[in-house]
């Protein structure tokens, strides 16, 4: 079913996606060689706390942190680690939910640890552009969620990339996960019409190499399976009477 928001019910919304957006850009600022992924979980953590929201993805399923840090060849769900630093050269994606006042944020960003290859610079920037891409080719009450990915999927396939295709955005709201299901990759014409009032979440998933991916054994972490870079980029938007507002921005 899905569940059409009010104005009043958008803006609870965008304060939430503020804290994300907020909680990204901390996260992006400190991303750097030689600190631990845990570190910058609890610099998250602390941070949507301290603005008064609780962390979505926290016990979520049993998900044992508060942001997922995906590093390289990890496309989403990295779970943080004591363990495990961040090194030069790397691409990290943080993905990062928030709740606020019964509402959730979400939103997902790819940060360069210094200087990186001209492959991964390439596919982060391909990533994000695929979003605004997809997204701006929206057509309240025309565009199909089929369009919408199919726009995602050409844009990305057209630098011989691979669109994952087992992990896809959501609606959300009062929930982390509603309907409908947004895929990165659809047929043009196929599926609902997007109309005023649907709240969702577009994140492209994008591989270097080949589409497929793998799920570790920790029930989490999801990979490329030719071990190529991924790159992950993600904005909760509202359809609203005005246009489509790109909530987390």
């Amino acid at each position: 079913m899905i569940l059409l928001k009010n104005q009043q019910q958008i803006q609870l919304m965008r304060e939430a996606n503020q804290v994300v957006k907020q909680t990204l850009q901390l996260l992006c600022e400190n991303c750097k060689p030689g600190v631990s992924t845990y570190e910058l979980n609890k610099l998250a953590h602390d941070f949507i706390i301290k603005c008064g929201a609780k962390p979505s993805f926290l016990n979520y399923c049993g998900y044992p942190a508060s942001v997922c840090i995906s590093i390289d060849d990890e496309v989403v769900h990295g779970i943080p680690s004591k363990k495990r630093f961040i090194e030069e050269g790397q691409i990290v994606s943080f993905d990062v939910g928030a709740i606020l006042k019964g509402w959730h944020g979400d939103a997902a960003r790819t940060v360069a640890v210094g200087y990186v290859d001209d492959q991964k610079q390439k596919l982060m920037e391909v990533t994000k552009q695929a979003f605004f891409e997809g997204v701006n080719s929206i057509v309240i009450g025309k565009t199909t969620i089929g369009d919408l990915g199919h726009t995602i999927q050409t844009y990305a396939e057209s630098f011989g990339y691979g669109v994952v295709k087992e992990l896809v955005g959501h609606g959300i709201g009062r929930q982390m996960h509603e309907d409908p299901s947004v895929p990165n990759y659809g047929t043009k014409g196929h599926g609902m019409k997007l109309v005023e009032g649907m709240t969702i979440a577009v994140e492209p998933m994008i591989n270097a190499g080949t589409d497929k991916v793998i799920f570790m054994p920790d029930g989490w972490t999801v990979k490329t399976l030719d071990g190529k870079p991924s790159a992950h980029y993600e904005n909760t938007i509202a359809l609203t009477k005005n246009g489509v507002e790109i909530l987390s921005l």
